[in-house]
């Protein structure tokens, strides 16, 4: 939460989306009992409401929208109140055909569902600002009202629009970015297949060409993208904060889907309250490591606690399979984010639809109703946030930091890379495990950040970086840090030019190695590796012919064209060390391999020793530390510790008990000496 303006809410907030209007009005009665019952102290309601509000342009119904606040103020319940922007009503399109998104093929989509508009639309932002102004000015005194949830999941199905209307505001974020067609040539190296632009008018999206598009074309088009959405959401804000200037205002990202959309590193500034949407994938057989890495992630961009907009108590509906979660895994998921620096815990939705396109998505109410293990565990997870209410505000300190950022991401995932197999996110997770695992805490970072306070700065996978980024990230090993870079980082810079020279780019010297050509690895195929890693090493997906220039072979290939060759090295640089990890090692290998660079590094666990399976992680405030032990293995255990378990109220003399599947949360006194 990063301005003055807070959400004023004692305690965790806990509850979630409200959609009352999809319900007759004496259902509503029993919803706000029901939330008492659950502990529910705040909504989120009118999301997707603006057909309802505004049946007509311009012209407003409030009376639903006033009853359903007053309903919840009179029982206690707080509104995050949404401006309904995400979905515009059919009667808007009819009259303003033009604002309907158009895809890369240069088809037109039809409304009929959600976020089917063209993010530079006028006439969207025309409509948008309209209800905002609206709202702000009817509600911005209302008692119930505590924070703005502008739009809702931003980018999340019309991240991209194609249309004329883009092309001219894609124009128009050029001539900023580069002030002339000179500079802007330049940048998209545009002497290459003849695509020079003599005309502002010749540049255009990247719509479907016939053969592999422009990668700086690509890039700045990702770039406008993100900016493009995230002006819609200031442009709503700003129009909030002038009928209320000490109403926070939020809008959920998604850091583990629409990460591909948008740069979150340039929406959190922005925002009074960062909030997250999270979902589990059925696939994934160790979400409980996503959980964390996006609390983590989420965390470092809020610069401190964040809001959990969004999860589920069971299964989604989007997924080709939506199983639903085992016995206790809900609550470990909603502890597990409180864990990773969330002040409030909310699901999609509180009661379960019976109709429309999410009918079979699970909600705190299921169908079945109250005789259910769903409410069961929604009343038991509310008793226990009311418990943890104290942990509010703390924070977490880490001794790692993982670098992070959405333009190496999108520059990475172009066509015509080495290797087609190269997936940021499954690089940055592969890295983040083994800490995860260790129980060593970790803060997510760009290449610029302040990296003063960390002992360690892990780089699995920074394929694009500019000069700046890599000189801070160069001078943290110099000045005495511990860096580790994965392979094909530093390999172009901000406008997605190869560094010549040999590879890795910006980092060579650095890293004291030297690459002359790539031999990425085909499905399937792996290498042996040999050195200081453990019997059986191999690798997969990347090798590359390295040279050293200083460095020392920690690993080699033991088979295939690059035998005896350095895989992994290590370089004394300046005061410091600086790691290079030239394959993608197995998981066990990478293990071995960041518990070295973990130890020597100095870098401590929250706790040693643990059991696998068993989380830790430790929030600190005030006046005390919040110890917070999770048992994602299924057998419990017994974990030394002092202070007050704040689930039970039981004091620690020594030991805490963590139940099979279950959480414990310790109070720890501060260390005062």
């Amino acid at each position: 939460m990063t301005t003055a303006r807070r959400l004023r809410l004692p305690g965790i907030a806990y509850g979630g989306d409200y959609n009352p209007e999809q319900w007759p009005e004496e259902v509503w009665i029993e919803d706000v009992r029901l939330m008492r019952e659950a502990g529910v102290n705040m909504v989120s309601v009118n999301i997707f409401s603006w057909a309802l509000l505004e049946p007509r342009e311009g012209e407003f119904d409030f009376s639903r929208l006033d009853r359903i606040l007053a309903l919840l103020h009179e029982n206690g319940i707080a509104a995050d109140l949404a401006t309904p922007t995400a979905a515009p009503p059919a009667w808007f399109f009819r009259k303003h055909p033009e604002a309907l998104p158009v895809d890369k093929d240069g088809r037109g989509l039809s409304y009929g569902s959600r976020q089917t508009f063209c993010p530079s639309s006028p006439a969207y932002r025309e409509a948008a600002l309209r209800v905002a102004r609206a709202l702000g000015e009817r509600y911005a005194d209302h008692p119930a009202v505590v924070m703005w949830h502008i739009h809702n999941e931003y980018g999340c199905h019309n991240a991209e629009c194609y249309c004329d209307t883009s092309a001219e505001a894609f124009r128009r974020w050029l001539r900023d970015r580069y002030g002339d067609l000179a500079a802007l040539n330049d940048a998209w190296g545009t002497t290459f297949w003849s695509q020079w632009y003599y005309d502002w008018d010749e540049v255009i999206p990247p719509r479907a060409t016939g053969a592999v598009p422009n990668p700086t074309h690509q890039l700045d088009w990702r770039r406008f993208c993100s900016d493009e959405q995230l002006s819609l959401y200031t442009a709503e804000r700003d129009v909030l904060r002038e009928a209320s200037a000490d109403i926070p205002a939020t809008t959920n990202f998604m850091v583990n889907f629409s990460i591909e959309a948008l740069d979150y590193w340039r929406w959190a500034p922005e925002l009074d309250v960062v909030s997250n949407d999270h979902y589990l994938r059925s696939t994934d057989p160790e979400s409980q490591i996503d959980v964390a890495l996006s609390g983590d992630l989420v965390r470092s961009m809020a610069g401190g606690p964040w809001l959990l907009m969004e999860h589920s108590t069971g299964a989604v509906n989007w997924q080709p399979v939506n199983r639903a979660k085992d016995p206790g895994e809900m609550r470990r998921n909603a502890l597990a984010h409180v864990a990773h620096g969330a002040d409030g815990i909310a699901f999609f939705q509180w009661r379960a639809a019976k109709a429309g396109a999410e009918q079979w998505h699970s909600a705190m109410l299921p169908h079945a109703g109250t005789d259910s293990q769903i409410w069961r565990d929604v009343v038991r997870l509310g008793a226990d946030l009311g418990a943890l209410a104290e942990v509010r505000g703390s924070t977490t300190a880490a001794q790692v930091a993982v670098v992070w950022d959405w333009n190496a991401r999108w520059a990475l995932e172009q066509p015509s890379q080495p290797s087609g197999e190269l997936r940021f996110v499954d690089l940055v997770r592969d890295w983040y495990r083994p800490l995860w695992h260790a129980g060593v805490a970790v803060d997510f970072v760009q290449p610029d950040a302040d990296l003063s306070s960390y002992r360690l700065v892990l780089v699995p996978s920074l394929y694009l970086v500019d000069d700046a980024g890599a000189a801070n990230l160069t001078g943290f090993a110099e000045r005495g840090g511990t860096l580790a870079v994965g392979f094909h980082s530093g390999a172009v810079d901000a406008n997605c030019h190869v560094r010549l020279g040999g590879y890795p780019g910006a980092f060579r010297d650095v890293l004291g190695v030297s690459t002359d050509e790539l031999f990425p690895l085909l499905p399937g195929e792996t290498r042996h590796l040999t050195g200081a890693v453990p019997e059986g090493a191999s690798a997969t997906l990347w090798s590359e012919r390295v040279r050293l220039s200083g460095a020392e072979a920690v690993a080699a290939y033991g088979d295939g064209p690059l035998a005896g060759g350095p895989a992994v090295t290590r370089h004394a640089s300046g005061a410091g060390t600086a790691w290079y990890l030239a394959t993608r090692p197995d998981p066990a290998t990478l293990d071995a391999l960041l518990t070295r660079i973990v130890e020597e590094a100095g870098v401590q666990p929250v706790l040693a020793g643990l059991p696998t399976g068993l989380e830790a992680v430790r929030r600190t405030g005030a006046d005390a530390a919040y110890l917070f032990l999770i048992d994602h293995g299924g057998s419990g255990a017994e974990v030394p510790a002092e202070g007050v378990e704040l689930l039970t109220g039981k004091d620690v003399g020594g030991w805490v008990t963590v139940p099979p599947g279950g959480v414990a949360v310790v109070r720890e006194p501060l260390d005062q000496g």
